[in-house]
């Protein structure tokens, strides 16, 4: 259950976007973290930087480390289809991304919580791995003794309407994964293709 639990802000600082949520803080202070990051001279990076870079953003994005994302690029390979859209996909399949996407939690890592503290069921049954993948036609809900629960009920925003492959009932705290999402409906900043072509080496 290993996560990144450093500072937020640095990591937004180094790939220049609010990948975690902290954009705010980037209008104070955008340049690259460390003691000379508004005046060192940059060189221009490589192929494999670009690439290794944009992997990273991904992990840090969807708060997955090495191993399990190596796994999820593997699984992507082996699907039918173009290997980046099947990898984006499967990330957004997360059982912790759905959550955040559905509005129940305001943060990744508070959707994580949620589930790895067994507030999250599916299909009627309690799941507390961040990671299970979610299939079209799953049921995703908040426990019954959760619901009276106001602290977390308080939290909840509701789905933002842009994200038609899910579907929310505020009334009976239950959310469906649809179907698997289209590339351009994914508002994430990844240039997947770059992953690929990292693993592919």
């Amino acid at each position: 259950m290993a996560r990144y639990r450093g500072p937020k802000t640095r990591i937004c600082r180094i790939f220049g976007e609010p990948i975690l949520g902290n954009g705010k803080y980037l209008t104070k202070n955008s340049n690259p973290p460390g003691q000379h990051g508004a005046t060192k001279k940059r060189k221009a990076p490589g192929e494999y930087a670009l690439q290794l870079k944009e992997k990273q953003k991904a992990k840090y994005t969807y708060g997955v480390l090495e191993r399990q994302f190596r796994k999820t690029f593997d699984e992507a390979v082996r699907r039918k289809g173009v290997t980046g859209e099947n990898l984006i996909k499967l990330l957004e399949a997360r059982l912790d991304n759905t959550v955040y996407r559905l509005g129940v939690a305001p943060s990744r890592p508070a959707a994580r919580q949620l589930v790895t503290h067994k507030h999250i069921t599916v299909n009627g049954e309690i799941v507390n791995v961040p990671s299970f993948q979610l299939r079209p036609g799953d049921v995703i809900g908040i426990k019954g003794t959760t619901q009276g629960n106001t602290g977390i009920t308080s939290q909840i925003r509701g789905k933002n309407a842009k994200f038609n492959w899910l579907d929310w009932t505020e009334a009976e705290f239950k959310g469906t994964f649809i179907a698997y999402p289209e590339r351009e409906s994914v508002p994430e900043n990844i240039k997947e293709q770059l992953i690929v072509e990292l693993y592919s080496k």
